[in-house]
């Protein structure tokens, strides 16, 4: 059946996917058989195209299975305890749960129990509600000449642009609201992202001139969500956005920035001394940090604090929330991060492409 008033953010043709509810069994058979290759989940709605019920091909075998005739209306055979999102919730928490549950396709449905959107979790791995900014000004200086005419988050590291890999992983986990700051060749930028990526609209905005790491988040005003992400548009990372957006809620931070375990191994026997007495050596000691990796998330009204026309960079912004007393809380990265600020690091991120296991 066909309901053109239904369209779906989540990538999901929903009008597939619809059945009435006094329909007989052979009818749905024929649109599971309509759905093959695509999941084969019918939403089962009544006559005020409200939803009551689900019905999948093994709902069907159950049916038949019962002894219930092909002109059955489906209503006697649908599963009536559906999973469902509602429009005007946030169902963050709730997707992770259902996530558990091997259920693919989820219906997001309205006050009145309609229909208005669908999940498919096999290809959106969540709904986070959050903004998304990629700053992508800067020059690229070190990895000149390959930035002489190319904007950096333009090169491509295996047949892709560095920042289309950051940006579908964003739209992978449901952030529909994304900004990419410019600056340096910006009309590239601009050009590249003049057309919906996978459904979702990417908004370019001018830095009327360098504003730092995070100064141009000021220049946005169409913000919807009371978190924004926030990172560096050229780095390449296996981290997990949802894991960093429940630790960033769960610990109730004005600021999470995204860290990497760094090792510095010293070659050579350090002394312990006082003053100029020798109290012992250290063989060849290690040190291990947790360095700042580029990407935050950040309480809405945190960022009231930057100034419109400002250059500000990420770390004093930070100090300053420290030094007024704002919850600043750090989320370890255990997979890959790259930042690819060097040639030595354009080759590694370039051969790193190559692996089948890298996403």
């Amino acid at each position: 059946m066909k309901n053109n008033a239904i369209t779906s953010k989540g990538k999901v043709d929903i009008s597939k996917h619809l059945i009435y509810h006094h329909s007989p069994l052979k009818d749905a058979l024929k649109s599971l058989n309509a759905l093959s290759g695509d999941i084969m989940t019918l939403f089962v709605i009544d006559n005020d195209s409200k939803i009551v019920g689900t019905l999948t091909d093994g709902d069907v075998r159950r049916g038949l299975i019962a002894d219930y005739a092909l002109d059955t209306p489906i209503e006697k055979i649908m599963y009536r305890n559906f999973r469902f999102l509602r429009s005007d919730a946030d169902n963050f928490r709730y997707l992770r749960e259902l996530k558990r549950s091997q259920i693919n396709l989820i219906p997001i449905i309205d006050s009145e129990n309609r229909i208005i959107d669908a999940i498919d979790l096999q290809t959106t791995i969540n709904l986070l509600p959050m903004d998304a900014v990629l700053m992508a000004g800067g020059r690229g200086e070190r990895l000149r000449p390959l930035t002489l005419e190319t904007p950096k988050p333009l090169l491509k590291i295996g047949n892709k642009a560095i920042i289309d890999y950051n940006v579908d992983e964003l739209i992978r986990n449901g952030v529909d609201n994304i900004f990419v700051t410019v600056n340096y060749l910006h009309e590239q930028i601009e050009t590249h992202f003049s057309q919906p990526r996978c459904g979702t609209e990417i908004k370019c905005i001018l830095e009327p001139k360098r504003l730092g790491t995070i100064g141009s988040v000021a220049l946005i005003d169409d913000l919807k969500h009371d978190h924004v992400l926030v990172m560096n548009s050229d780095l390449l990372t296996t981290l997990s956005y949802e894991d960093m957006f429940a630790w960033h809620i769960e610990h109730e931070a004005d600021l999470t920035m995204a860290v990497i375990p760094y090792t510095v191994s010293i070659p050579f026997a350090i002394i312990d001394h006082d003053l100029d007495s020798v109290k012992g050596l250290i063989e060849k000691p290690t040190h291990n940090y947790l360095a700042n990796a580029g990407i935050y998330i950040i309480r809405r009204q945190m960022l009231d604090r930057i100034k419109s026309g400002e250059y500000l960079d990420a770390p004093d912004f930070i100090e300053q929330l420290i030094a007024d007393g704002r919850k600043v809380s750090h989320f370890r990265i255990n997979g890959t991060w790259i930042d690819i600020g060097s040639p030595e690091d354009f080759k590694y991120a370039s051969e790193l492409m190559t692996r089948p296991d890298f996403r």
